[in-house]
């Protein structure tokens, strides 16, 4: 067992988990059969507990990210408070060892959307990170900044200011793009300014999925006004079809390679459809509708999509315990691969990835 677990002489294993504010309970459920139990929480972080060495972190759909606890360091004063991390990771790390990255984020204090709240970097924690490279640059970190995007298998230490004050200190191995990112978030800034925030949520699933899009893609947006999604695709320089009966931006509307036909998904004859590669749909109506609607697509034969993109707004976090029902149902369209995940970027909402069989 490496550094990137726990010692083998330790009996537990601590792990820190962040979240969107309001999903705790949710991850704590989905981790208890994997005999996780919780230890501390707050809005938007929980902390885990195995009784037994574990090489695996936890996992799960509303985990934003995970990484193994080593610690953690309270203190009003900023000096004290470094130099208490410096002393943590010295007790952690008696012979030494140097981080690729330096990853330092707060936790969500609030549900994303209210009061106009997102995830990721504020003011304060910029600031602190910046004051954390510079106490930690020369001995423990191989970063020439801090809150960069990881490369693969990168070793990343991590710091979550559950409060300014209070830090929880951690690791992780990065791997797939959300474990790249500082706390989870995409950075990413827009050419343009985002006609909604849409755009940020399409930015990070498109990233996340592993599809292939190209420009030149011809590629559907169901639910598309007022045009943020969209934004994305085309400064991706993509074909979009955008379908919703409410109006588009002028922006989107008026861009050369974009075509809005003025309905309901479901109303279209199915030759609208031909040629497209890519779907993404985020609509605000219930799940099973946007499977009823999505699946007449899928399952025309005229239909050649390789993969497709879903919002499901869940409302309460309980209605995720319908998750295993959608998934029975989709996998009826025969798929060759299903993914499913909070994006960083949902408010109460799941991302579906799904990559569909060529042959299907």
């Amino acid at each position: 067992m490496t550094n990137d677990s726990v010692g083998a002489a330790e009996a537990s294993t601590f792990a820190m988990l962040c979240c969107a504010n309001g999903a705790e309970k949710q991850v704590v459920s989905d981790l208890e059969r994997d005999r996780w139990r919780r230890a501390f929480s707050r809005p938007g972080f929980v902390t885990v507990k195995k009784d037994q060495p574990s090489a695996e972190l936890p996992e799960g759909t509303f985990i934003r990210t995970a990484a193994y606890s080593i610690g953690h360091s309270r203190s009003p004063d900023a000096s004290t408070q470094i130099q208490s991390l410096i002393e943590l990771l010295r007790s952690r790390y008696p012979h030494g060892i140097e981080f690729d990255e330096l990853h330092v984020w707060p936790r969500d204090r609030l549900p994303i959307g209210k009061f106009a709240f997102e995830p990721g970097q504020d003011e304060v924690s910029r600031l602190v990170a910046d004051e954390i490279y510079q106490a930690l640059e020369k001995d423990w970190l191989r970063c020439d900044a801090p809150n960069r995007i990881a490369e693969p298998d990168a070793r990343c230490l991590d710091i979550v200011l559950v409060d300014p004050s209070d830090w929880f200190v951690g690791h992780h191995r990065a791997g797939d793009w959300h474990q790249r990112w500082p706390g989870g978030v995409q950075p990413i800034d827009p050419q343009y300014e985002p006609i909604s925030r849409a755009y940020y949520k399409a930015a990070e699933s498109i990233t996340w999925s592993g599809f292939d899009f190209a420009p030149g893609d011809l590629v559907v947006e169901v639910g598309s006004a007022p045009g943020g999604a969209c934004g994305r695709l085309l400064e991706l320089g993509m074909r979009v079809i955008g379908i919703d009966p409410a109006d588009m931006d002028p922006r989107i509307a008026d861009h050369p390679k974009f075509k809005h036909l003025r309905a309901r998904a479901g109303d279209l004859p199915r030759k609208e459809f031909r040629g497209v590669r890519w779907l993404l749909a985020d609509s605000n109506v219930k799940p099973e509708k946007t499977l009823v609607t999505i699946e007449n697509i899928v399952k025309h034969p005229v239909c050649e999509i390789e993969g497709l993109l879903l919002t499901m707004k869940l409302g309460h976090y309980e209605v995720s315990r319908h998750i295993p029902n959608w998934i029975k149902r989709i996998q009826t369209w025969n798929p060759a691969d299903i993914r499913i995940r909070q994006l960083a970027r949902n408010r109460c909402e799941v991302c579906l990835a799904i990559r569909l069989k060529p042959d299907r």
